[in-house]
């Protein structure tokens, strides 16, 4: 049997995957080294894309589920139409919780979110998210959603099994973490935790029950999609260079 499009997708573009979920950010947030100002600029962009883009790309969506007043309530259309509502309304709930979570964790390990410029990589992720969430494609814009959340799911999940084993995160009874490597531990907590490992799988459940078919036309579209989604994944991480710029 060959495998589902989720699973396909995963296993596709190795090299820019690995780049994307092992970005140099990546590995000192697991390794304890991260810059704190570098934490609190990718939290800044990280907020612009939860708090502004994210709600009108789940929005447009929504707009965009073939609802027809002549599918029965019990039609297999209609059961689809529902679960896609019922999961995209899930994720604004949850992006609205997460936008609280980012102030809550800046105020606490003193982030500063304000004065930072959007960064390219951001402008270029949001402006990709209003690209294909108003072209009309349900279809496209559920692969996206999923691919975006995988991802983070990836990353992050990566920087907790980092922090299992790194020396800055072993605290004894006279040790504790710094403000840096506290705010790492409740993001990466946030990103691998049981309910959104739940989510992820959800969404890849729902693309996968699209239909779409390996060599179809959809089929193609959903690895221009993967393949945009994880390069833009990459350059969403910024680098240590764009601090030094900014001092």
């Amino acid at each position: 049997m060959s495998p589902s499009l989720t699973k396909y997708l995963t296993s596709s573009f190795t090299a820019a995957y690995t780049s994307a979920i092992k970005h140099s950010f990546l590995i000192a947030a697991g390794s304890g080294t991260l810059d704190h100002n570098l934490l609190a600029l990718w939290l800044a962009q990280d907020r612009i894309y939860a708090a502004h883009a994210y709600p009108k790309f789940i929005g447009s969506l929504i707009s965009n589920i073939p609802f027809n007043s002549k599918d029965s309530p019990d039609s297999t259309q209609e059961l689809l139409n529902q679960r896609i509502f019922k999961l995209l309304l899930f994720s604004l709930q949850n992006v609205d919780r997460e936008v609280g979570f980012f102030q809550e964790t800046a105020q606490k390990w003193g982030l500063n979110l304000e004065g930072w410029p959007e960064r390219k990589g951001t402008r270029n992720y949001t402006a990709e998210m209003s690209r294909i969430s108003n072209d009309g494609a349900i279809v496209d814009g559920l692969i996206f959603l999923w691919a975006m959340e995988r991802v983070y799911l990836d990353a992050w999940t990566y920087v907790r099994d980092l922090t299992n084993t790194s020396a800055p995160f072993i605290f004894s009874s006279e040790s504790t973490p710094t403000r840096t490597n506290s705010a790492i531990l409740s993001l990466s907590d946030n990103w691998s935790c049981p309910e959104f490992v739940k989510f992820v799988d959800d969404l890849a459940d729902l693309v996968d029950s699209l239909g779409i078919q390996s060599g179809s036309a959809e089929w193609s579209r959903a690895e221009a999609v993967w393949a945009r989604v994880i390069e833009l994944e990459a350059d969403f991480w910024p680098t240590e260079e764009e601090i030094r710029l900014a001092k």
